[in-house]
């Protein structure tokens, strides 16, 4: 089983390729491929062909699958990329904080 940084949901920038810089929300994560989807990254053109009557076809923009670890997670407190580091709090639950020496906010 292979893990991977960053969940679903999760407010990432992209660190590498054409898209570099560019900030966006998680929407799939495959972690057997380690690969993510984020929203409006990636962006191909697809050729559709119309499957029922009525249905256009043509030429449709999809969001497509980028590595994971071309993207880096977005601390909600202090809004800056980061790593992510793992806690253990008082009740036993581990917990994603911030790498960052003046933050080390911790988040779900």
């Amino acid at each position: 089983m292979n893990k991977v940084h960053v969940k679903t949901g999760d407010e990432v920038i992209v660190i590498n390729g054409k898209d570099r810089g560019k900030r966006g929300k998680v929407l799939a994560v495959s972690p057997a491929e380690g690969k993510v989807i984020v929203e409006g990254i990636n962006i191909v053109t697809k050729h559709v062909k119309p499957r029922k009557m009525g249905e256009p076809g043509g030429l449709i923009k999809a969001e497509s699958a980028l590595y994971a670890d071309k993207v880096q997670l977005i601390c909600p407190k202090c809004g800056r990329p980061t790593r992510v580091g793992h806690t253990v709090d008082a009740k036993g639950k581990k917990m994603r904080t911030c790498k960052k020496s003046d933050c080390q906010a911790a988040f779900e």
